[in-house]
């Protein structure tokens, strides 16, 4: 394996994730807006925010109404972070690595690319933005069913596996902070009706409703929420769920080249905060303060592991 294939092979994965994940955040803020009067200015400024696009996107637009914000998330060329850049991005990836893939693979890229090329030829309304994050999230899907359905649990699965963990435990942390620190408008809010409200969006954003309802009845609450999505490692959008992934992964390719990196070492380090935080303490040090250490250490793991990539040959 090639580093040059193992970078194709985990950004090709993480565009797929990202294509997804800024679906689910989408939806999350426009679930929320439309509880509001005021149009919900504020939400859509503050997705733009946790996506860490809000300065491009006020480079070209002053105001935050909700056509041209779903339409710079999704399809707008400008900003290279949209759903048709990311899905473009893992094609061009898959083609370079394309003797790596199965033909399932490769195929259930193309055919997503090609759907959503086409679905996101023309602007996006509120009227069809739910069929349209519907096609999305269904076009990613199918890519990581092909994935687990034909190929070898070999490195190049491994490879792929750590981009989808990677981009998925950044987003969900960036989900969670889009609710509580941005989207709840005062702290006096906390607890309440539209808290517990916001709360089950956010649920419903990452699949999670029925899950969390199986587990824990009709008791929702942001502490009960805010565990399930943070350390319930049976959770597959869970931030420890993601990590426990992350670090079977990189000790899948530690026994394949017989060297452990740094990336596996920094892995570690995360997985065992999380083994030892308890949602008491994570809300009384500050639910955003930890979620945005969270967010800047993942990036800091994934530059690890692409410097690592030079030692797999």
């Amino acid at each position: 394996m090639l580093g040059k294939n193992a970078g194709g092979l985990f950004w090709m994965f993480r565009y797929i994730e990202r294509a997804e994940n800024i679906a689910r955040l989408l939806e999350a803020g426009w679930h929320i807006a439309l509880t509001r009067s005021n149009g919900g200015a504020n939400e859509w400024q503050s997705i733009l925010t946790t996506a860490g696009i809000n300065a491009a996107y006020r480079e070209k637009y002053s105001e935050y109404d909700a056509a041209t914000v779903i339409n710079f998330l999704l399809r707008d060329r400008s900003n290279p972070s949209c759903v048709m850049s990311a899905i473009e991005a893992a094609r061009t990836n898959a083609r370079q690595v394309r003797t790596a893939l199965s033909g399932e693979v490769w195929e259930a890229v193309n055919d997503c690319w090609m759907t959503l090329k086409s679905t996101l030829a023309r602007p996006v309304t509120e009227r069809n933005l739910y069929d349209t994050l519907s096609t999305i999230r269904h076009g990613t899907s199918v890519v990581r069913g092909a994935l687990h359905g034909t190929m070898l649990r070999n490195d190049i699965y491994a490879f792929s596996r750590l981009g989808t963990f990677i981009e998925r435990a950044d987003n969900t942390a960036r989900i969670l902070d889009v609710k509580y620190y941005v989207l709840l408008p005062s702290a006096a809010f906390v607890g309440t009706t539209i808290d517990n409200a916001q709360w089950e969006v956010i649920l419903r954003s990452v699949s999670a409703e029925r899950s969390y309802h199986w587990l824990n009845g009709g008791d929702v609450s942001p502490y009960g929420i805010a565990e399930f999505l943070i350390l319930d490692r049976r959770m597959p959008r869970s931030l420890a769920f993601c990590y426990s992934k992350i670090g079977q992964y990189l000790e899948l390719l530690e026994q394949e080249y017989g060297q452990r990196q740094d990336s596996q070492i920094q892995s570690d380090r995360i997985c065992m905060r999380l083994r030892g935080a308890s949602v008491p303490s994570i809300f009384e040090d500050g639910l955003h303060e930890f979620l945005r250490d969270f967010i800047a250490d993942t990036s800091r793991l994934a530059n690890h592991i692409e410097t690592d990539f030079r030692f797999y040959r």
